[in-house]
């Protein structure tokens, strides 16, 4: 006999966006609950999980926002506020139809997500709103459309996402959303997958002398039924319907994340999940900094400033610029052979071509990092390039540093450059060349 209807039929022959190691945690737990007896995984290794078991609260309206009245009309907030940033936790398991704001029982509700998002928009005294993430995913059900506010609330006000230390499956749908996603180095974001989980009954049954028989109309009325090992046909069928849900979970981020992360590359990392720099070089994050410290820096820019890479109100994190740069020391090998230039070049950043030779997934993850360093470099000189923006361009990390070069040159703060001497065989780069000049005529 069936134990937790409700939670059985939320768990399963229904697409979830959840982590499949966390699937396992959760039916580990709570299946003999669910099941009245111990359960076995086909297919699947288990390790030691977690057994913490969570009990689904009552339901509420879709409609209205009395999850946020309730606070206000107390005189507080559904959120917490600080520096003028209204956050809001993504944390645990994602369920739909929680009648709650914030996270109960190691969950948290989708609806309680857009009451705080809702409240945080309509208050003047919100300059920005923080998603704190860690999940590892929950409930297709009611994801997407959350999605679809969040990315919304982006032409109001400036929405960044900070993960410490997981956005996975549809944590990530949601982290994807925002103006910015930060993670740690240890973060993970990603996982832009479906899975589907089946429970068989037949054998235990068996055991227990127990049939059952199903009385029903329609063909397929009784699919996927737990008393009956899966059909083919069936198993099939609800292969297409994850592939439907995962081309539409792809299609959901690629909304978010624009240019950095488009449909058929998030198709294409096959629900990987990737951490640290290897997220950022694959487009699905943009800065790696402690979250404490991003959203400090993030709570202290000036209201209304612009990010260069995105449209609409933002706050941006970049770096003023200062007037004297720390010597940069650089070698031969990183110097790009260019045509030569005058003496205060300052190519915009779109100068170079795109590329447009064919490279490997791999190549070119190692190149966005490589420009991202570049990047991160040059904010440290006072030299702001749009990491981002860089590699959607094709931009070369060589190209990059001559612009670093000739920027620092222009500004007469080439006497700060050092390059090293180049071998004897070798021709000084006309960039070095310039700068060395400009530096010269900044002494007379």
């Amino acid at each position: 006999m069936m134990h937790h209807a409700q939670i059985a039929q939320r768990a399963f022959n229904t697409p979830l966006l959840v982590d499949p190691a966390k699937a396992l945690s959760f039916l580990s737990g709570l299946g003999p609950r669910i099941t009245g007896q111990e359960i076995t995984f086909q297919g699947l290794k288990v390790d030691d999980v977690d057994q913490t078991v969570a009990s689904l609260p009552a339901r509420a309206s879709l409609f209205g926002n009395d999850l946020a009245q309730r606070h206000q009309r107390n005189g507080t907030q559904p959120f917490s506020m600080i520096d003028g940033i209204a956050v809001i936790e993504i944390a645990g398991t994602l369920v739909h139809r929680g009648a709650w704001i914030g996270q109960s029982s190691g969950l948290t509700s989708y609806e309680g997500i857009a009451a705080q998002l809702q409240a945080a928009l309509a208050d003047p005294g919100v300059r920005g709103i923080a998603l704190d993430i860690d999940s590892f995913g929950g409930e297709v059900a009611g994801a997407f459309d959350l999605a679809d506010r969040i990315r919304a609330a982006r032409a109001q006000k400036p929405v960044h996402a900070f993960v410490a230390e997981h956005a996975l499956s549809a944590g990530y749908v949601l982290a994807a959303q925002a103006d910015r996603i930060v993670l740690p180095r240890t973060g993970a974001v990603g996982s832009i997958g479906v899975v589907a989980l089946h429970t068989d009954m037949s054998g235990a049954l068996d055991q227990k002398g127990i049939a059952v028989t199903l009385i029903h109309a329609g063909a397929h009325k009784v699919d996927a039924n737990p008393y009956q090992p899966l059909p083919e046909a069936v198993h099939n069928q609800m292969q297409r319907e994850l592939e439907v849900v995962r081309f539409l979970f792809a299609e959901t981020v690629a909304a978010g994340r624009g240019d950095r992360l488009t449909h058929a590359a998030a198709l294409a990392t096959e629900a990987a999940v990737f951490r640290g720099t290897e997220a950022i070089a694959a487009g699905l994050a943009d800065d790696l900094a402690d979250p404490v410290d991003a959203f400090h820096a993030f709570a202290a820019a000036p209201r209304g400033t612009t990010s260069p890479s995105r449209k609409g109100p933002q706050m941006t994190t970049t770096p003023i610029e200062t007037p004297n740069p720390a010597p940069v020391v650089v070698p031969p090998a990183a110097m790009p052979a260019v045509a030569a230039a005058p003496a205060t070049p300052e190519p915009p950043v779109n100068a170079a071509a795109p590329v447009t030779t064919t490279m490997t997934s791999d190549a070119i993850r190692a190149e966005a990092a490589e420009v991202a360093q570049v990047c991160a470099q040059a904010a440290r000189l006072g030299v702001t390039i749009d990491a981002a923006d860089a590699v959607t361009k094709g931009l070369k990390p060589e190209a990059l540093r001559a612009r670093v070069l000739a920027d620092l040159a222009a500004r007469s703060d080439a006497a700060g450059i050092i390059a090293t001497a180049p071998a004897a065989a070798a021709k000084e780069s006309p960039i070095v060349a310039a700068a060395r000049k400009t530096a010269t005529d900044a002494k007379r």
